[in-house]
């Protein structure tokens, strides 16, 4: 008795692991969770912690000036972007898809942000982050990273140039000292600003604006391993300190004038809103803002992992490194970051000095912690028109002009698509510019599809092609019509096959032949429907050709299958004809 309890107990513990197991390896199987960071860690040698070690240092350097730079032209502040290049670029090396992704904040998110700030405040913009990282995490536990890349390339390169156009825009008042309190949001509201204060520049602050600018330019040309953005930094700090010291000009700005750096780790603060808003009020006022941050942060992110890719001849994992990003962005807001994502800049010169692991990026969060700690006195010395420089240089790099004016030369659609996007970006605001540019894409990718898409009638002989082989002629029997479709069976073609099956004078059997329909949707399996019983109902047969496997499923699905019967479905369109002259023989037609 013992004995038996004893192997039922055995039984029961075995098959709850089982269970336990499989249920462990189902989740795994369908989160496809698997964080790049812990997979290195498994071969890790102190060779590559070497290269990731020098690796982290020189990408720590040159993510000092960005990260202040877009810190303070997203309307909050320097140290506010050093704590999202820090948190944000430890959570994403940690929990990231890709084994060289270098994360914090980017210029695509200075627009957005500045805009948030301005009309829902800190507070506002902590959550609609928030929100961008609960979606951007949902969207990685969906699968849907495959999903992302399929953005049209037009709306990449028209919001990216918009935004460029924007960052440059919003810098005209630092780079040349112009001393604006208020500048206003509205492009052309700013830039009439600007021209009514042109006189009003001063010429020691124009003068370092426009050098930074050359120098960072000009760095490459002379030594590929000094970041132009970290040389301008160094030069104009010191050349900035004499002047004042030694030649008492007050005029140049610096980040000490402006902003108060922190002398200590940041601290967890709670969301404030501003108002009287309730919280479910601002959120659903936020949940456009936060599904742009999300979309946005996503494309630039994985963007950034393929060029990646690339070069380094890896593979990331898309779903996790969503994942990841969202991770970041949830966690960034309560220490009073902003948005992050993947930065491509910033990575490509990971892997350009050796980096080939997420401990590169552990290593140049790092660096910027120690800066943040300990330099906070030296980053106060900053010019704020060489800092503009640096962003004006970042717009001339995300502007991708070059590629517009190739694009320019190639499709008329793929050229309206981006132009919109970018006029929209720049006059209006990034949700509105993405959301018009993918339905002007949708529809002209339809508009083509029905374009590329025939439907034709045949009623006495038929040209067969064979690859390779000389073309057949096929005779139709008697009785018979054979309306052959060609490109895919979605709404817009279907509605065509429906006319047309109408307008003919129908002949007792009909042969839909359908070997170049790649896929069927919900409308074309409708009308299909529609024209199968309504030719039944006129004692007319119905005969397919040539389906394919995936329509095929479809149509099962859909019941079309059952009603024309399995005989009246066939391979191809011999065997079609051949099933067609037997029910012309069954039904007493002429031979």
């Amino acid at each position: 008795m013992c004995g038996a309890r004893l192997q039922s107990w055995l039984f029961k513990c075995y098959f709850k692991r089982v269970i336990h197991i499989s249920y462990i390896m189902e989740t795994k199987k369908f989160l496809d969770f698997h964080p790049a960071f812990f997979g290195c860690m498994k071969n890790y040698s102190r060779e590559k912690f070497g290269a990731d070690l020098m690796a982290g240092l020189i990408v720590g350097i040159v993510a000092i000036p960005l990260a202040i730079a877009f810190g303070i032209a997203s309307g909050v502040g320097p140290a506010e972007g050093l704590v999202t290049a820090i948190l944000a670029g430890f959570l994403i090396s940690v929990f990231g898809g890709s084994k060289v992704q270098i994360g914090g904040p980017t210029g695509a998110f200075i627009v957005i942000v500045y805009g948030v700030i301005q009309q829902y405040g800190i507070g506002g913009l902590a959550i609609a982050t928030i929100m961008a990282g609960i979606i951007l995490i949902a969207m990685g536990l969906c699968r849907l990273g495959a999903v992302i890349k399929f953005m049209p390339y037009p709306i990449i390169i028209g919001f990216t140039g918009g935004i460029a156009i924007t960052i440059f825009s919003t810098q005209i008042n630092d780079l040349l000292g112009l001393g604006i309190s208020n500048v206003p949001a509205n492009f052309v509201d700013k830039w009439a600003c600007y021209f009514n204060n042109f006189d009003r520049i001063d010429a020691w602050s124009a003068g370092m604006g426009v050098l930074s600018v050359a120098l960072i330019a000009l760095t490459p040309k002379f030594s590929k391993k000094v970041p132009g953005s970290l040389l301008a930094i160094v030069v104009m700090t010191l050349v900035a300190y004499l002047l004042k010291e030694f030649a008492g000009v007050n005029s140049i700005k610096t980040i000490g004038d402006l902003y108060k750096l922190p002398t200590g780790l940041p601290s967890f603060v709670l969301p404030e809103l501003n108002g009287g808003d309730s919280l479910w009020a601002t959120v659903q006022a936020l949940a456009p803002v936060a599904f742009t941050i999300a979309m946005l942060g996503a494309i630039e992110s994985l963007l950034s992992a393929m060029v990646a890719d690339g070069v380094t001849g890896d593979r990331h994992n898309s779903n996790t490194e969503l994942v990841g990003q969202g991770i970041a962005n949830v966690v960034v807001p309560f220490f009073g970051g902003i948005p992050a994502t993947g930065a491509i800049a910033r990575t490509m010169a990971n892997i350009n000095n050796g980096g080939r692991t997420p401990v590169a990026g552990v290593v140049h969060t790092v660096v910027l912690l120690l800066v943040l700690l300990f330099l906070g006195g030296i980053v106060e010395l900053i010019p704020m028109p060489c800092l503009a420089g640096v962003l004006v240089m970042v717009a001339y790099n995300m502007s991708g002009w070059r590629t517009i004016v190739s694009m320019c030369k190639s499709s008329m659609s793929g050229t309206s698509v981006l132009f919109v996007t970018l006029l929209l970006t720049v006059f209006f605001d990034l949700t509105l510019a993405i959301e018009v540019g993918l339905v002007m894409a949708i529809v002209l990718f339809m508009k083509r599809a029905m374009e590329s898409a025939h439907i034709s009638v045949v009623r006495d002989e038929m040209e067969v092609h064979h690859d390779g082989e000389k073309d057949e002629v096929l005779a139709i029997p008697d009785g018979t019509e054979v309306f052959e479709i060609e490109g895919p069976f979605f709404f817009g073609i279907a509605n065509k096959f429906d006319e047309l099956t109408r307008d003919t004078d129908a002949m007792p059997i009909r042969v839909v032949r359908m070997r170049k329909v790649t896929f069927i949707d919900a409308t074309g399996l409708h009308n299909l429907e529609i024209f199968v019983n309504a030719s039944l109902k006129q004692g007319r047969v119905v005969i397919l050709s040539g389906v394919h496997d995936n329509v095929a499923k479809s149509l099962k699905k859909g019941g079309i299958v059952d009603i024309v019967g399995q005989e009246n479905v066939c391979n191809n369109i011999h065997l079609a004809l051949q099933r067609a002259a037997e029910v012309s023989v069954g039904m007493g037609l002429k031979k």
